[in-house]
C-alpha cells in the first residue's frame, strides 16, 4: 500500500488529528440529522478519487445526511490500524492489503468497490514487446507482497518462466527508474505511472495483470470494521450511497469531475488528471455498467488467484471479507446527475 505526505487541500481535507477531533454536528429541530464520518484515502488525491470529491462538490453527502471528513494519508499513516482502533470509520484499501490483514485476524470488511478491475501492471521498455522477453532481465518491484505475484502472473500468463526473471527493489520510483533505463521493466499502476510515462515518453509497454491470467478483481475497495457494519449499518449505507452518487457523476461528467478534484486539491496537473481519468473511466463500472458493486463470482476467482500466487496462504473467505448488500441497489439522487 503506497502512502505519502499530505498535500495542501481545501474543504474536508483536514489534517488527521483535527478531523478525528471534530465534534458531531446536528441540524435544527425536525430536520434530518447530519452525522459525521471519516474516510482515509489509500494515497494522495488523484484521478481515482475523483468521484469522492464530486460527491462533496455536489453535496451528495448532505443528501444522505453525512458530513464526510476525507483524510489524506501521511507517511506514517496505518489505515488498517486506524480502522481496527476505530479512530476512523472507513478507509480505501488495496484489496491485497485487506486480504493480508484479514489473514492475520483483522475483522475488516469491504463494502464497495472503487474500481472494477486491477490497476496493477508490469511496465516495460520499448524493446520488451512481450512479458516472455523479461527472462534473464531485471525488473523493479516496490517490495510489497503483491508485486511479486503480479510479476509472476504476468510472465506466466504470457507463456514465460517467472523464475528466469531477476528482481530488484526500487520502492515507488518506477517512473524515474524506467526513464533512466536502469531496469527492463517495473511493477506499477497503469492508471498512475503508466499514464505519467505515456505523457513524458511514449513507447513503454503496459502489461495489465488481468490481460495475463489474473481475474478482474476490484483493486481498491471501501472498507470498514465488521463491528460498524453490525452496529451502524445505516452509516455504512449512507456513505456508500454518496460515493456511488459521486462516481456516477464522474462517469456522466468526467470533465466537471476532474474540475471538482482540482478545486479541492491544490497543486494537481490538469493535463495529468485528465489523462488519468480518461484511462480510468472504463474501470469505474462493472459489466453491468454499475459503480460500486462487489461481484461474488469475480471475487471467488480473485480469492483463488490470491492464494495461487502466495499473497496469502489460503483463499480468502469471500463471504466474510465482503458485504455486497450496500452497493447492490443505490437509486439515482434527487434531481439526477
Amino acid at each position: 500500500m503506497r502512502i505519502t505526505r499530505t498535500l495542501p487541500a481545501r474543504r474536508s481535507l483536514l489534517p488527521l488529528l483535527v478531523a478525528l477531533l471534530i465534534a458531531g454536528c446536528g441540524s435544527g429541530s425536525g430536520a434530518t440529522r447530519v452525522r459525521n464520518a471519516t474516510l482515509v484515502l489509500d494515497f494522495t488525491p488523484n484521478a481515482v478519487h475523483a468521484g469522492i470529491y464530486s460527491a462533496l462538490a455536489h453535496h451528495y453527502d448532505r443528501i444522505v445526511g453525512v458530513h464526510l471528513n476525507v483524510i489524506v494519508p501521511q507517511a506514517s499513516t496505518n489505515s488498517i490500524g486506524l480502522l481496527e482502533s476505530r479512530r476512523v470509520d472507513f478507509a480505501i484499501l488495496d484489496l491485497h492489503d485487506l486480504a493480508i490483514a484479514r489473514e492475520r485476524g483483522a475483522r475488516l470488511v469491504a463494502i464497495m468497490a472503487i474500481v472494477q478491475r486491477p490497476l496493477a501492471s508490469v511496465i516495460a521498455a520499448r524493446s520488451v514487446g512481450s512479458p516472455r522477453q523479461l527472462a534473464g532481465k531485471t525488473v523493479g518491484i516496490t517490495g510489497v507482497p503483491s508485486d511479486t505475484a503480479v510479476l509472476r502472473s504476468v510472465v506466466a500468463g504470457a507463456g514465460g518462466d517467472p523464475s528466469a526473471v531477476r528482481t530488484v527493489t526500487i520502492g515507488f520510483d518506477a517512473v524515474p527508474v524506467l526513464l533512466a533505463g536502469r531496469v527492463a521493466a517495473a511493477t506499477a499502476f497503469w492508471n498512475d505511472e503508466g499514464v505519467t510515462l505515456s505523457l513524458r515518453r511514449p513507447g513503454f509497454h503496459v502489461f495489465r495483470v488481468d490481460d495475463y491470467g489474473a481475474p478482474r478483481y476490484p483493486e481498491l475497495v471501501v472498507c470498514t470494521t465488521r463491528r460498524l457494519v453490525r452496529d451502524d449499518p445505516d452509516l455504512a449505507a449512507s456513505v456508500v450511497k454518496m460515493l456511488v452518487y459521486g462516481y456516477d457523476f464522474t462517469l456522466s461528467n468526467p470533465q466537471r469531475s476532474a474540475a471538482d478534484l482540482e478545486s479541492f486539491v491544490a497543486g494537481l496537473d490538469p493535463k495529468l488528471v485528465a489523462a488519468q481519468l480518461g484511462a480510468l473511466l472504463p474501470a469505474f463500472s462493472g459489466r453491468d455498467r454499475k459503480v460500486g458493486r462487489l461481484d461474488p463470482r469475480a471475487l471467488q476467482a480473485w480469492a483463488s488467484w490470491e492464494a495461487r500466487f502466495h499473497i496469502v496462504s489460503r483463499p480468502p473467505d469471500v463471504g466474510q471479507m465482503f458485504d455486497s448488500s450496500f452497493a447492490a441497489s443505490v437509486p439515482s439522487p434527487p434531481g439526477g446527475y
